[in-house]
């Protein structure tokens, strides 16, 4: 009995990795210090009922955010292990199985459990605000929504010690992800871990869309909309259809993982083509989807801080929207090389480049709102003007890879991967720690100190030169992607030597951002921030910081663009608005079936993973029964009475 405990447990566990033993000590510290810290304060039911249960959009959105904050950790500790095997030529510091496995961990969790979550929590914390809405058309999806993301997050990163982790790169192109190339658990971590996070990602995309149709301000029409609304919205469309054809080949491989089905094997009429095919026609969209709201962050910084207009209103919208639509006919240029024939080469080639024109658009659009602007060059600022320079250079290297006969020399190599990262870290994460910044005395009600925000910026954006304009050089030289060593004679080790210190910086400044923060919670009471700390020109600057349970006091109107912007205006020149007449709020009751549910569908992808039916039948069975239950509750909101908003305003409207 003793033997056979100890030969499941050998492959059940991850073993014989000393870097593993590590993580799994560390881990244990970490878990064992949260359950700690809770039960000495005594906060597991503060725990419970304001976080676990929550159906408030402004708390989902924290949540999100600090999932994010953790994954850019992980995926982070991957990329510097990855740079640390290639610093020197001949390095043993990953064997190449382990460098497999952190180099497809490290681009799953970047993409899908780093950029997707902190998107959704800046959806969450600001477009309900941005519209004047007390919270989001369907606020008990929206929570089952975050804990099916996290809990589809929790299991692809328990691969990690337990039964081992996925290593066919992050899109798992088959024949490598079939059974025949992939016979252990770690692709079924895979295929779950995303599978349940994604359908959380799709309700997201379907709830924040019915949102901004159904619930903007009285007076708010579509010309009206804040751009980061905008970018949103753009967003939703493309995650309404691109979501489902990730759902759908995920589900396929599954089956011929699973069930024997042959849809991406050669044999018996399958054909990996299809799943290549089907990938990037979800992969390429994702692209623009975790980009589009980026470009709405820095709509909104660069006409707060010029105290400008937004230069070109309505040819940013138009810019957007146009992405929506070509992003689905761009996904072939993914795999020129791969024998479709010249016209359909062609094809994918003219459409990449086309959508380069709207995106040049929205580049002069913040330009001119700059120009003869008063700019005030505080942190969310610096981080939009390091944006534009880096992403022209990404944006100019994807038109060159956007080139069919010249991508044939560019494939595979270092060069794309930098062009990726160009894009990806430049866009992306510098648009949404900017949101990050500019947003943060709305979601906390206190600023963060600019002298370490400098510091994080300066090591972050230096370290990213430094890490990734060699890697277009060597890329150019003949290295390719996923090579886990090379030897002294190719000549590549020098560049990679300074990248490894480049992605070191920028840890640095990962670094220095955590400082930062916790630097702020230890002082919040002298960084207090005011309603209002930017000057901003939204409706969410014109609540208090934070921003109330209700919201909005009073139903506030959207008849301008920067309405609240001109309400100051408006102000100044003696017009003041009508007292407030009170009345009583209507708002969602907390629920614990969201938690629950993604609980059993945790359990339920656990058990698919390891092939236990019976587990996967009980996960099943309680996802069912929580929705059985949520369709016999009738007790799911109440009322906020007047003397109850008055006394909230009367208490945040002094600090205003």
């Amino acid at each position: 009995m003793l033997e056979r405990l100890k030969e499941f447990a050998s492959e059940f566990f991850v073993t014989g990795d000393p870097l593993i033993y590590g993580a799994d000590v560390a881990i244990g510290i970490t878990i064992i210090a949260i359950v700690s810290v809770l039960t000495y304060f005594k906060k597991w039911g503060w725990l419970w009922r304001n976080w676990l249960t929550t159906v408030d959009h402004k708390k989902i959105g924290i949540m999100y955010i600090i999932a994010s904050i953790i994954m850019l950790f992980r995926g982070g500790v991957d990329a510097l292990m990855m740079r640390l095997q290639l610093a020197m030529p001949n390095m043993d510091f990953l064997h190449p199985e382990h460098y497999n496995q952190v180099f497809t961990t490290h681009g799953t969790i970047m993409i899908l459990f780093m950029a997707m979550p902190f998107m959704f929590g800046l959806f969450n914390v600001i477009v309900p605000l941005q519209i004047g809405a007390r919270d989001v058309a369907f606020p008990f999806l929206n929570a089952l929504s975050f804990w099916l993301f996290f809990l589809g997050a929790m299991l692809f990163n328990l691969s990690f010690v337990i039964g081992g982790s996925p290593d066919a790169g992050w899109l798992s192109y088959p024949p490598l992800s079939e059974l025949s190339h992939s016979p252990g658990v770690g692709q079924n971590f895979y295929i779950w871990g995303i599978q349940i996070s994604g359908i959380g990602s799709l309700a997201t995309g379907i709830n924040f869309m019915v949102t901004i149709i159904k619930m903007r301000a009285p007076g708010m029409k579509w010309m009206k909309l804040p751009m980061f609304t905008w970018s949103v919205f753009s967003t939703c469309i493309i995650i309404l259809f691109a979501f489902p054809i990730l759902t759908v080949t995920l589900a396929l491989l599954f089956l011929d993982r699973f069930a024997g089905a042959h849809f991406f094997t050669l044999d018996l009429g399958g054909n990996p083509m299809m799943y290549i095919n089907l990938i990037w026609m979800w992969g390429h969209p994702e692209v623009y989807i975790v980009v589009l709201p980026a470009f709405g962050v820095f709509s909104e910084i660069v006409s707060t801080f010029s105290r400008k207009k937004l230069f070109g209103y309505k040819s940013m919208v138009f810019a957007m929207l146009i992405i929506s639509f070509l992003s689905f006919f761009t996904w072939a240029h993914h795999f020129f090389t791969m024998g479709s024939g010249a016209d359909v080469n062609a094809f994918f080639a003219v459409t990449t480049m086309l959508i380069a024109i709207p995106t040049g658009v929205k580049v002069f659009n913040w330009l001119f709102t700059m120009y003869r602007g008063r700019i005030r060059m505080a942190t969310p600022m610096m981080w939009t003007i390091a944006f534009i320079p880096c992403f022209i250079v990404g944006g100019m290297t994807g038109v060159m890879l956007s080139v069919a006969p010249a991508d044939f020399q560019f494939h595979n190599s270092y060069f794309l991967i930098a062009h990726f990262h160009q894009v990806l870290i430049g866009g992306v994460v510098f648009g949404y720690f900017a949101g990050l910044y500019y947003w943060w005395p709305k979601m906390f009600g206190f600023q963060l100190e600019e002298k370490l925000g400098k510091w994080a910026f300066w090591t972050w954006n230096i370290g990213f030169y430094v890490c990734f304009m060699p890697q277009y050089a060597v890329g150019l030289m003949g290295m390719t992607r996923r090579l886990s060593t090379y030897g002294w004679d190719t000549g590549w080790w020098e560049l990679n030597f300074v990248s490894t210190i480049g992605a070191f910086l920028m840890g640095v400044g990962f670094l220095f951002q955590v400082a930062q923060i916790a630097d702020g919670i230890r002082k919040y009471k002298t960084l207090k921030a005011s309603g209002d700390p930017w000057d901003g020109r939204t409706l969410e600057w014109s609540i208090p910081s934070p921003a109330p349970e209700y919201n909005f006091a009073v139903t506030p109107r959207g008849d301008d663009v920067d309405e609240w912007w001109e309400e100051k205006e408006r102000r100044a020149k003696g017009i003041h608005p009508p007292e407030p007449v009170y009345e009583p709020i209507h708002m969602p009751k907390n629920s614990s079936i969201p938690f629950i549910m993604s609980v059993f569908w945790f359990v339920a992808g656990f058990g698919f993973v390891f092939g236990w039916l019976w587990m996967a039948i009980l996960g099943l069975a309680g996802v069912g029964i929580c929705m059985i239950a949520r369709s016999f509750s009738y007790d799911t909101d109440y009322y906020i009475p007047v003397d109850e908003i008055k006394r909230t305003e009367a208490s945040l409207r002094g600090s205003v």
